[in-house]
């Protein structure tokens, strides 16, 4: 652990690790007086021309009093921080802070600046980059880091002297996206830019991201060789199955086996034939990805030895890591950081492999037998069991057969890509490092994936994933299974951030950001096959055509169980031919009140064969294709043995070793069942829809009433602590809370809930307390007949079902009466807290809710009230902040929505008021992260407008927003 410096605790927090361009990593860390050789080290190794443009003089070396200056900061008013690897600096930033006049500066201590001069609020800034470094966006993240630091110590501008001529520099600053001043004066470029973050900043930086990310991740799928270390001498093991399997896919680069334990004498492993060596100083020449598959406690001279020789990425195969206890995790965590302190990145541990089908390529660096045929389909595990599972399957579907060994035979294999083979293959099991994030940043522009397959079980940074996702599914479909829904929490072996929202939170996130959540596996598969292999269909019509009657109604049942809009289904009869199938399927396909088809078979008597039908089937829907009428196309088949390997294109004659490609003729995905291909298609009408409407993004209305900055100075009187003492009563949002309900932070009185709220324009329908039944005849009197009287204790309140509550009291007698029979009933008043209310206009219960989950973000939430939402659990949520569009789907998508619209002919009620509601309550907690929870309860929505009649909130120091800050990797 680094020392502390001058002044100031060592920050911790100020360590991260980074991808960089290129795909490797470093740490970014805070430079300390211990740093002294490193940075005389680190010095040495920068050439004369850098030197010069960053002391603007000829500068050979650093004096004693340079290295006392550049390792001594007091982490406010001096700070330096330095990327790391393999221990050693490459690059270094400082800021000093000044004044207005361009001198030192420092941050006087709370309560004792000059009350006439605020506080100097900026810093200059310097970089140094070792030649052999630049061009790795170092300076880039340095930047990102300096400026998160620098805000957080108060300072909102930076400034920095640059030569003309050191253009490398000055595009760094010029690109980040800040808002920038630029002036050139005596020969020196200086340019001035504001800190806060722009959309721009945010854009450059998410997208300096995305880059590094996805270029680390191909790294470690497209090595030119890899070493298997812990291949056993004898056939048998993990090491020497994976060895096994790289060569019987075909992997183009070179293949080395490594084990101490080999013979001195040894060179080659036989009889696979591929060199042999005792360890990786034996190799000549660059391994760029190492298997690893030796106990764990062997694994950390392993990795130091891979980054000794220079290894890009590890896949750990070892088990005995987070999934063992606490001593696991605790290794688990060593290995991430060993490894991260070279550059390198890590699958696993406890992986099943990793897997690119790429002609090129074909690395089979998994515990699989097979390499899948190359297609269109990314699979991500986090389970290596359910990744044998999904691989299977999809071989028995016909997308994945065994690649022949060799050269023989691929042209023909390579027509069957574009069905629902595999492009890449990735189970990470304790994903420790490398995750379903990264993999999101590698197929968003990998040109061979157009559907990614997810199985996850645990979602470290939900936040993250729900960009990451929305952001891909714009471009290609992100299809999800989630396994430990229930559980409450992550696999043992997942060291990731725990999350407080519940299952379906979770799924309507997923569906806001675009991705297709399914329920088991099988369905993964399912909707996998579809959207690889059909076109996105237009609409929800679906055509149902076959030759069983029977089938063909439980196809049109599931159809309307998914709320699709089937056609009368079509019987050919038993007796119908394959080219009965090809007429009907070509003018259901013509059909403009048609946007899919359903072919629906059964075995029939007669000569046909399966291959004869698929041909039919795959003719129709190529000529249509070939018309411009392209629509998706699905067989539900029973019984009829090769069907689905014909409809794959599995046995054509162009397949045959030696055979020219086939022509582009349409592959057809099959069923065993109505309800598993109608569910596909479902999922595919559901996406197209969304894809259509993510087109034109809706947008978050401005509110002229809105008082951004009064709600501002409520909130810091509210949050200030009593005489400069920390406040008691006002933990983070996300510390433990000691009664175990859930809720932390201060809860707001009604009269400061009603006056934050009015700041938004949310009004509640004042309620007046009444302690007795004289102060409730006063409070009546001044609110106006009818009312309502009802308990404002927690135990009772919305507890209509308890009957404490009394409605329409017309006059003094019948509220005096009610007050009579609800002391009796439920206890004393002031147990109770009973409070008059006027009679809000007759409508709609409905309960809007906002909370914020510190992995997620702030949610916002929807449903009616009473038992709807709180029985059945019919509830939408949201990601704040809410747009038009979201707000509007956010009240239709519950289950009780007809109650809003009219349903048995009652009258619909102000909707438009409703989601105006939704948008204000989504603007006030995305402009005030303070407020971290806000209950309105009742919401009575009428014919016209609405009434607010219960309202509560609750402030506390907002979490961090990692997502605002600068780009690293989870440090789990």
């Amino acid at each position: 652990m680094p020392s502390p410096s001058d002044h100031h605790a060592y920050p911790t927090h100020w360590e991260a690790d980074v991808v960089l361009r290129d795909g490797g990593t470093a740490q970014i860390r805070p430079i300390t007086p211990d740093d002294a050789q490193r940075l005389v080290s680190f010095y040495e190794h920068v050439s004369d021309e850098s030197k010069y443009y960053r002391f603007f003089a000829p500068y050979p070396r650093l004096s004693d009093r340079d290295v006392h200056r550049f390792t001594h900061h007091d982490y406010v008013d001096r700070v330096g921080l330095a990327a790391t690897v393999g221990g050693e600096f490459i690059a270094t930033v400082r800021y000093d802070r000044i004044d207005e006049d361009g001198l030192p500066a420092h941050l006087p201590p709370p309560g004792e600046g000059d009350a006439d001069r605020p506080p100097a609020d900026e810093a200059e800034v310097a970089f140094l980059v070792q030649d052999a470094h630049q061009g790795r966006g170092v300076a880039s993240a340095l930047l990102e880091h300096i400026g998160a630091v620098a805000r957080e110590r108060g300072i909102r501008r930076f400034a920095a002297e640059v030569l003309p001529a050191n253009t490398k520099m000055i595009k760094v600053f010029t690109d980040a996206g800040y808002t920038q001043k630029r002036s050139f004066d005596d020969g020196v470029v200086r340019l001035e830019f504001d800190l806060e973050p722009t959309d721009r900043s945010l854009a450059v930086m998410r997208a300096r991201e995305q880059r590094a990310e996805a270029r680390s991740v191909q790294r470690l799928l497209t090595p030119g060789s890899v070493a298997v270390i812990g291949t056993g001498r004898a056939p048998g093991g993990v090491g020497r199955t994976v060895l096994r399997n790289l060569l019987d896919g075909g992997f183009t680069g070179r293949v080395h086996a490594v084990n101490h334990a080999f013979p001195e004498d040894w060179t080659r492993l036989e009889p696979d034939g591929v060199p042999a060596h005792r360890s990786l100083r034996e190799i000549d020449g660059p391994v760029d990805l190492a298997v690893v598959a030796v106990p764990a406690a062997q694994v950390p001279a392993v990795v130091a030895d891979c980054g000794d020789h220079g290894v890009q990425g590890l896949v750990v195969l070892s088990a005995g890591y987070a999934e063992s206890g606490p001593e696991g995790r605790d290794r688990q965590r060593d290995l991430v950081r060993q490894a991260r302190t070279y550059g390198m990145r890590v699958i696993g541990p406890n992986a099943f492999g990793i897997i690119n089908t790429a002609e090129g390529v074909r690395l089979n660096a998994s515990l699989s037998p097979r390499l899948p045929v190359p297609g269109r389909i990314g699979l991500f595990t986090q389970s290596g069991a359910i990744g044998i599972a999904l691989l299977s399957g999809l071989h028995r579907r016909g997308a994945g057969l065994t690649r022949p060994t060799g050269t023989e035979g691929t042209a023909g294999l390579a027509g069957l890509a574009g069905m629902v083979g595999l492009s890449t293959f990735v189970s990470t099991g304790n994903r420790a490092d490398v995750s379903g994030n990264d993999l999101l940043q590698y197929w968003y522009e990998d040109p061979e994936t157009d559907v990614a397959l997810m199985y996850l079980e645990s979602i470290g940074n939900p936040r993250k994933f729900t960009r990451l996702a929305r952001r891909t599914a714009a471009v290609k479909p992100v299809v999800v299974v989630k396994g430990a829904r229930h559980s409450g929490s992550a696999p043992t072996g997942h060291a990731v951030p725990t999350t407080r929202i519940p299952d379906a939170t979770v799924s309507d996130l997923l569906r806001q950001a675009g991705v297709l959540r399914v329920d088991t596996v099988t369905q993964l598969a399912d909707a996998g096959v579809l959207l690889a292999s059909q076109p996105l269909p237009d609409g929800p019509r679906v055509a149902i055509l076959g030759n069983s009657e029977s089938l063909g109604l439980l196809t049109y049942d599931a159809c309307l169980t998914e709320g699709l809009r089937p056609l009368p289904p079509r019987d050919l009869t038993t007796a119908a031919a394959p080219e009965d199938f090809h007429r009907a399927l070509t003018g259901a396909l013509a059909d403009d009140a048609c946007d899919a088809v359903v072919v629906t078979a059964i075995p029939w008597v007669g000569d046909a064969r399966a291959a004869d039908l698929a041909a039919a089937v795959r003719t129709a829907a190529t000529e249509a294709s070939g018309r411009g009428a392209a629509k998706p196309v699905a067989v539900v088949h029973l019984e009829i043995p090769g069907l689905a390997e014909a409809l794959a294109g599995i046995g054509d004659p162009a397949s045959a070793p030696g055979a020219a490609p086939p022509a582009e003729i349409r592959r057809i995905p099959a069923y065993p069942a109505a309800e598993r291909a109608v569910r596909a298609l479902a999922e595919a009408v559901w996406y197209a829809r969304w894809r259509r409407e993510s087109e034109e993004p809706g947008r978050v209305p401005e509110y002229d009433d809105i008082d951004e900055a009064g709600a501002a100075a409520d909130i810091e009187v509210l949050l200030a602590p009593p005489e400069g003492a920390p406040h008691p009563d006002i933990p983070p949002p996300d510390a433990p809370v000691p009664d175990g309900t859930g809720e932390s932070g201060l809860e707001l009185s009604a009269a400061d809930t009603q006056r934050l709220l009015a700041r938004y324009g949310v009004s509640v329908l004042p309620a007046l307390p009444a302690p007795d039944p004289d102060a409730a005849v006063r409070a009546a009197g001044r609110l106006g007949y009818p009312v309502a009287l009802k308990p404002t204790a927690p135990q009772l309140r919305h507890r209509t079902d308890l009957g404490g509550v009394r409605l329409d009291l017309g006059g003094e007698t019948e509220l005096r009466r009610a007050y009579a029979e609800l002391t009796a009933h439920l206890g004393p008043a002031e147990e109770l807290g009973l409070v008059v209310q006027r009679m809000a206009p007759r409508g709609v219960d409905t309960v809007v809710r906002a909370a914020i989950d510190p992995a997620a973000g702030a949610v916002l939430s929807f449903g009616l009230a009473g038992a709807p939402s709180e029985l059945l659990g019919d509830t939408a949520h949201r990601l704040v902040p809410a747009t038009d569009r979201d707000a509007a789907e956010l009240i239709r998508s519950i289950r009780t929505a007809p109650l809003l619209f009219g349903w048995r002919g009652s009258k619909p009620v102000d909707t438009a008021a409703l989601e105006e509601l939704l948008l204000r309550v989504s603007r006030l907690v995305d402009d005030h992260p303070e407020v971290v929870a806000v209950d309105l309860e009742p919401v009575v929505v009428a014919q016209r407008g609405l009434s607010v009649l219960g309202a509560s909130a609750r402030l506390a120091p907002p979490p961090v927003r990692t997502d605002l800050g600068p780009r690293h990797l989870p440090a789990y």
